[in-house]
């Protein structure tokens, strides 16, 4: 279904570049960022303090005159080994990233990047989860998919209702505070999704590697919806 999917999709939808956050920001603004395990920076830093995070995101986008850092589609990454919610089988911890990450500040607005209409919604506050979470519908021709937005402040929540209709660029809701967002430095975790499997309010944005193939094929690179790469 990915396959087709996005075939399909790329070849009757072309978007151009939609920002996900504040519209003030460029695409030039917009910086890649290597958050896996797999980079040598991060050895020393401990990812699961927000403090310590955010301090090194910011001094990432100062050294390369950025306003919001993004990745992490597919990336394997050690910030989540001080979470039991990732941890529950040892021999095959949640550690890949289904979603693309964009980092900034604290109450920078979240902007609506296609047509869609409010599936869901949830504060999904357990420890290491996404905290304030947005899931809107979308269609493409006969198919329907979703889009996912985690850790949003707690305001976002407040003016929802199911069905709630958004157009592309549309406001969605602001990055939320460590303290809000179940203890992460502020960022958007924007995530695709083909098929939800019945869930409201909230899906899986990590899986183990043995799981990676079914969540590979129904949550594609969200970059496709963004062109943003």
């Amino acid at each position: 279904m990915n396959s087709s999917f996005i075939t399909r999709f790329k070849q009757i939808f072309t978007p151009s570049f939609i920002a996900p956050l504040n519209k003030t920001i460029s695409r030039t603004e917009y910086i890649p960022i290597d958050l896996s395990s797999d980079n040598p920076e991060l050895v020393n830093l401990d990812m699961s303090d927000p403090d310590k995070m955010e301090s090194y995101i910011k001094e990432y986008l100062i050294q390369n005159n950025g306003q919001v850092a993004y990745g992490g589609y597919l990336e394997k990454r050690n910030l989540y080994k001080s979470s039991a919610l990732f941890q529950h089988n040892s021999l095959a911890p949640r550690n890949i990233h289904l979603g693309v990450d964009f980092w900034s500040s604290a109450g920078t607005q979240v902007i609506t990047p296609l047509d869609g209409v409010l599936h869901s919604f949830n504060d999904n506050s357990s420890s290491g989860d996404y905290g304030p979470t947005i899931i809107l519908e979308h269609k493409f021709e006969e198919e329907v998919f979703y889009t996912l937005y985690g850790h949003l402040s707690k305001l976002s929540l407040e003016p929802l209702y199911i069905g709630k209709t958004f157009k592309a660029g549309d406001l969605l809701g602001t990055l939320g505070r460590p303290q809000e967002n179940v203890n992460y430095a502020p960022h958007l975790h924007f995530q695709l999704i083909l098929d939800l499997e019945g869930r409201k309010g909230d899906y899986p944005g990590v899986c183990s590697n043995e799981d990676k193939n079914f969540f590979y094929n129904n949550c594609p690179n969200p970059t496709l919806v963004l062109a943003i790469d």
